[in-house]
């Protein structure tokens, strides 16, 4: 039986890519709840590409993870103690607990989530494609990106947690789907499992052509993951009236300086203006009434195969700081969760 709390917490504020050095492992007692309060033990812990801004001391739209305190982080967990009206011992919740094996909870901010039904999607898949990922993928493209049947639709990081699921949906909406991702083992799981039509390795030489060719009517909505060259290829193929919802951009996460090269800033300007482009970005919270929305649908949609989900699960706490400095180096094949004690529903 474990008696010792494992927690990372911030070392120093990374400057570029973060490295070991970034996080440190201490070792505390498993806190005990007082009156209102739950210990939960972490199940699965999420890792997801917008932990490297919180990482960050400017403004931002989330605080910062202040120095020494334990990383953010989403996780699925069992309810081990509860002092709390709401929660009761072997409740499987959903929260932001962070890096660490226990935490303690006043019930702000988790949500319960029942156990797998045979057959159906394992628990971890809360912090998927039933999860913050794929509330982003519904809503960002839904209420801004907004699919009309016959578009074509352009999906940046399109084998991750988030792209992934926006072009499921779109092709479910019935958009031509052309991904975007970092190989060939990557582009051909897009095309040949999740059924997009096209799937583009943005590391190749030609990629910019490659691109055009397959986006024949232009790109009616673009949505975006990455930035960077991705972005630069996209510009060019705007319709009149096209939509681009802003969600990530991987490729600038860990930048000191501005990088070299052309200002394509120019360019992008007149897409904007010539095109009439509508460019928003976004966080996923503005959207949080529409998570049973989203929930009823996409359950619906995986019973019937139209949304499939790929996980990259990594075993131990212990593992995190290596395999999130991996993610954002493009590493992983689908949607990162560590998986750091036992599931009792398996």
């Amino acid at each position: 039986m474990q008696t010792e709390n494992r927690q990372f917490l911030l070392a120093e504020r990374p400057n570029g890519a973060p490295t070991a050095e970034t996080f440190n492992m201490v070792t505390t007692t498993i806190p005990e709840p007082g009156e209102g309060e739950l210990r939960i033990r972490t199940i699965y812990l999420s890792l997801d590409p917008y932990m490297r801004g919180r990482m960050n001391a400017e403004r931002s739209y989330a605080e910062p993870v202040a120095v020494g305190a334990v990383m953010e982080g989403g996780t699925v967990g069992v309810v081990e103690a509860s002092r709390h009206a709401g929660f009761a011992d072997g409740d499987l919740v959903v929260g932001r607990t962070g890096w660490q094996d226990y935490a303690l909870s006043d019930g702000e901010g988790l949500r319960k989530i029942d156990p797998p039904v045979p057959g159906g999607p394992p628990i971890s898949t809360a912090l998927g494609v039933l999860g913050m990922p794929g509330l982003t993928a519904y809503t960002g493209l839904l209420n801004i990106g907004k699919p009309q049947p016959g578009e074509t639709l352009v999906v940046a990081a399109a084998s991750g947690a988030v792209g992934s699921v926006v072009g499921q949906i779109g092709k479910i909406k019935g958009c031509r789907v052309v991904g975007v991702a970092g190989g060939l083992e990557k582009c051909r799981y897009v095309v040949d499992e999740l059924g997009f039509d096209a799937c583009l390795d943005h590391r190749a030489a030609d990629f910019e052509d490659q691109l055009a060719a397959a986006c024949p009517d232009r790109i009616d909505v673009y949505f975006e993951n990455v930035a960077g060259r991705v972005l630069e290829a996209v510009i060019p193929l705007f319709n009149f009236f096209a939509r681009m919802p802003v969600c990530g951009l991987i490729a600038q996460y860990n930048m000191t300086d501005l990088p070299g090269g052309p200002n394509k800033l120019p360019m992008l300007m007149r897409a904007v203006l010539t095109n009439r482009l509508a460019m928003r970005g976004f966080i996923v919270r503005e959207f949080w009434s529409q998570q049973d929305e989203f929930l009823q649908e996409a359950v619906q949609w995986i019973k019937d195969g139209k949304l499939k989900y790929k996980e990259y699960r990594v075993a131990g706490l212990e593992r995190a700081p290596e395999t999130l400095i991996g993610l954002l180096k493009g590493e992983n094949f689908g949607k990162v969760v560590v998986e750091v004690s036992p599931d009792p529903t398996q």
